[in-house]
């Protein structure tokens, strides 16, 4: 089943072997936005983005933001109104 075009991804994650792949479906099915939010999300993006870019493939491209003093409220209705179709889901790896 295809990911959500907005996603909010929360921080910390329970498993890091679950990280590179999870990215690699984020490319796959389109996200358009991977927001993250909680303790270490500013981290959390930097190693995400040094995933997406990967090898310097061309075309791989995934717009990532990190909300450390954000509540999910606040996330939540920043994700709803991107520029994107469908709902916004939270993911916990």
């Amino acid at each position: 089943m295809p990911l959500n075009q907005k996603l909010i991804l929360h921080s910390p994650i329970s498993d890091e072997t679950l990280l590179e792949g999870f990215v690699e479906q984020c490319l796959r099915d389109k996200v358009s936005l991977l927001a993250i939010i909680g303790p270490g999300c500013e981290e959390l993006e930097e190693k995400i983005d040094w995933l997406i870019i990967g090898d310097l493939q061309p075309g791989r491209f995934l717009c990532t933001t990190s909300h450390p003093h954000d509540r999910l409220e606040e996330v939540l209705a920043m994700a709803t109104a991107w520029k994107a179709e469908g709902d916004v889901a939270e993911i916990h790896l």
